[in-house]
């Protein structure tokens, strides 16, 4: 398999709320929710770096097109990175999701590594790492 991710799908029990939560409060470029003409057709793109996509889109809906059931939701499954350039940049984001009704479940702090980093959980409990790597030189 070639490394092509493309998009990146949370899903999530409010559209509308996780819509809020991305574009006004972090501020993630969208069109907003599409689809809405089609029965388990809402969702939302949201413009991350050069050719990947973040999408919200309602957990049921993601059920239903994958004829799983849908089960309890545990944020322990997998965590986003977002790498940034600094470790005042950590302490930017970290302030803006909070603003925008994030739950912060660490603190932004220096690491065993040698980096710096925090968490949050989105209005759905999925967990977002901020962090500056020193190691690791970003390309916008």
């Amino acid at each position: 398999m070639k490394p092509r991710i493309s998009v990146i799908t949370l899903g999530v029990d409010d559209l509308e709320r996780s819509l809020h939560f991305y574009q006004n409060g972090l501020g993630l470029p969208t069109q907003g929710i599409v689809g809405r003409e089609f029965e388990h057709g809402a969702v939302a793109f949201f413009d991350l770096q050069s050719g990947l996509k973040l999408a919200i889109w309602n957990r049921k809906d993601i059920a239903h097109d994958t004829s799983i059931n849908q089960t309890g939701k545990s944020p322990t499954e997998f965590t986003i990175g977002h790498n940034v350039g600094s470790k005042e940049e950590v302490n930017t984001v970290m302030e803006q999701a909070e603003n925008a009704g994030a739950v912060i479940t660490v603190q932004a702090h220096d690491t065993f590594w040698g980096g710096y980093s925090g968490y949050f959980q989105d209005p759905d409990g999925h967990l977002w790492e901020v962090v500056w790597n020193p190691a690791w030189e970003l390309t916008e």
